[in-house]
């Protein structure tokens, strides 16, 4: 047994926490870039606490999916503007590019120099400035991974900028923040930080820490995500979610996803997709395809024993199958209204060229068993 772990220098996380935000940002600097996503309104009570504190704040909004530009004109006002701190307050999106923006001011304005896949994968070089990753949904975890997903424009995919030196100095994870996520929102951005949980302890990098969060984040997600799509206002449901979402960061920054990732990587390049809805249109039918795969190749593996487990504690039933927990996520799918691959204008002609880009997908590696082609194009066909 080898792993190890890391995650955000410090984690702050409760109802009511986003005021604990100013007091330490003003420890380490006096002009903050706060990335927001679209809807820039919600970050008035930070921006004031902010200037409460002595620190000036610089507004930069980012409108859907973080794009090598976005990242570069974030760090170009960043440096214009003689910020010291970035502040990344949002969704996934905000997040990663507050990360990515953070990096960029202090190693230049090259992010081809560093993402995976379509870049040449450099090592940052020179530490960012401190950031903060503040989520205001409870899906992406991204405020304690190692790596911000950005959107390379130019080859139609989104790829990653990894690097340990990415895990924000701190994280503030306040509920509060998501009451009022609308249902739709609540769905996608629940059934991400569900798969989250799902994928890292059924991956071929699984170890007794990630297990451990992702088991507790089965949990709560099997008893509070319909609540909190259905009650907005269930208090204790939204807190479940958050602290699902904060425990699936945590393990897939320290273990590994597998093909629901893979394959939304490649098609949130190629279609205005939301992220989280994508992977929750997957998640059942890459469940009945891994499970289907690993008992006609491996019937004795230890990952058709670990579907088993999640089937068991997302039922409540003790002698539950790996196809139960497929029926129970697929049910939990219909109830939360996900949308089919094609109302985002995936068409059938497209199935071979996102084969075989999601099979060279970094997520695509941890898989529990590496899929044929044939079952690649299965998965694709169950989620249409």
């Amino acid at each position: 047994m080898h792993f190890e772990f890391a995650t955000a220098t410090r984690i702050i996380f409760g109802a009511g926490t986003l005021t604990e935000a100013a007091p330490i940002a003003a420890e380490w600097g006096h002009k903050a870039l706060v990335v927001t996503g679209r809807s820039a309104d919600r970050v008035r009570p930070l921006w004031e606490s902010l200037r409460a504190k002595g620190i000036d704040s610089v507004l930069f909004a980012v409108s859907g999916e973080p794009t090598t530009e976005t990242i570069c004109q974030g760090s170009e006002m960043a440096r214009d503007k003689e910020c010291d701190l970035v502040i990344g307050f949002g969704g996934g999106s905000a997040l990663d590019a507050g990360k990515a923006i953070a990096a960029l001011i202090t190693n230049g304005c090259e992010p081809y120099e560093y993402l995976e896949v379509v870049g040449r994968g450099k090592p940052l070089t020179q530490p960012p400035v401190p950031y903060i990753a503040i989520p205001t949904t409870a899906g992406t975890g991204t405020e304690v991974t190692r790596n911000a997903v950005i959107l390379a424009s130019e080859y139609r995919v989104k790829v990653s900028l990894r690097s340990p030196m990415l895990l924000p100095r701190l994280a503030v994870v306040d509920p509060e923040l998501t009451y009022g996520l609308p249902p739709t929102v609540t769905a996608n951005t629940g059934l991400d930080a569900l798969t989250q949980v799902l994928e890292p302890y059924v991956s071929n990098r699984a170890n007794p820490l990630t297990d451990a969060l992702c088991r507790e984040g089965l949990a709560r997600a099997a008893r509070s995500l319909r609540r909190a799509y259905e009650r907005g206002d269930d208090v204790t449901a939204r807190e479940d979610m958050a602290v699902t979402s904060l425990f699936g960061g945590l393990a897939l920054a320290n273990a590994r996803l597998g093909a629901v990732h893979g394959f939304a990587a490649v098609l949130g390049g190629q279609f205005s997709a939301p992220h989280g809805a994508v992977c929750a249109r997957l998640l059942p039918c890459v469940m009945a395809v891994n499970v289907q795969a690993l008992r006609e190749r491996t019937p004795d593996s230890g990952s058709l024993r670990r579907y088993e487990e999640i089937s068991r504690i997302l039922t409540g039933y003790e002698q539950a199958s790996a196809e139960d927990g497929v029926r129970w996520v697929q049910e939990l799918c219909e109830a939360l209204n996900v949308l089919p691959l094609s109302s985002y204008g995936v068409t059938r002609d497209n199935f071979a060229d996102l084969t075989a880009k999601a099979a060279a997908a970094s997520s695509m590696q941890g898989n529990p068993i590496q899929l044929t082609p044939a079952e690649m194009t299965e998965i694709l066909s169950r989620a249409w």
